[in-house]
């Protein structure tokens, strides 16, 4: 069982930044594979980007270039930092944990991140 938690989130104008944080605890971190989601009104959950145990990183296209993942095994920390942020980034991020073995997966409760002038 794991526990994810997120925290970052907030408002902030187009083209500024802001760090998520996703804090997991309850089993080994390394274990699992991390992402980040996204779900803006009325559409679907979208992935933004993911990090495997061995820190390798895919991302949206979206978002490449502008947005970097990262973990911290040693805090059981996964970041998203986010940069040059865009009205279209506004959404519910949320956090996913992906174990490399049973391949159970495990969600955060989700941090509004709204981008607007």
């Amino acid at each position: 069982q794991v526990q994810l938690v997120e925290s970052g989130g907030g408002s902030v104008q187009p083209g500024g930044s802001l760090r998520l944080s996703c804090a997991a605890s309850g089993s080994i971190f390394m274990l699992y594979n991390m992402g980040w989601y996204r779900q803006a009104p009325g559409k679907q959950r979208e992935l933004v980007a993911a990090i495997t145990s061995g820190s390798s990183t895919n991302y949206a296209d979206s978002v490449k270039g502008r947005f970097t993942i990262s973990r911290d095994n040693a805090k059981n920390t996964v970041y998203l930092q986010m940069n040059s942020l865009k009205p279209e980034d506004t959404a519910v991020y949320y956090c996913n944990a992906n174990h490399i073995v049973t391949m159970v997966v495990y969600w955060g409760q989700g941090t509004q991140v709204t981008v607007s002038s």
